[in-house]
């Protein structure tokens, strides 16, 4: 993703299933929904935190606002905004499924 002298870049990067790291210089909506999220309450790591469904659905829309596509930094790949939607409201059911499986 290249930026140009006149037009900040915006991103979005995405870990343990929440928000890593992101730029939405200029993006009003994204800066109220950002506003939105911390308000919610989270951890200062990306590995701690534990999004609420409203959090999940922020940054459902945060990734909407992402031109292009969207980094997943555990797996070092871009992704779609369909698929970075369904990394973030699928994340962790595997473990919990096998979890219980093994009660």
């Amino acid at each position: 993703m290249e930026k140009t002298d006149n037009e900040p870049i915006n991103y979005l990067t995405l870990k343990w299933g929440t928000l890593k790291a992101w730029n939405f210089v200029g993006n009003e909506e994204a800066i109220k929904l950002l506003k939105r999220y911390n308000e919610i309450g989270s951890s200062p790591s990306a590995m701690m935190q534990r999004d609420t469904p409203e959090q999940q659905g922020i940054i459902c829309k945060l990734i909407e606002l992402v031109p292009g596509k969207i980094y997943l930094d555990w797996e070092d790949r871009y992704v779609s905004q369909e698929e970075a939607k369904r990394y973030v409201l699928d994340y962790g059911k595997e473990a919990a499924v096998a979890e219980c499986g093994a009660l």
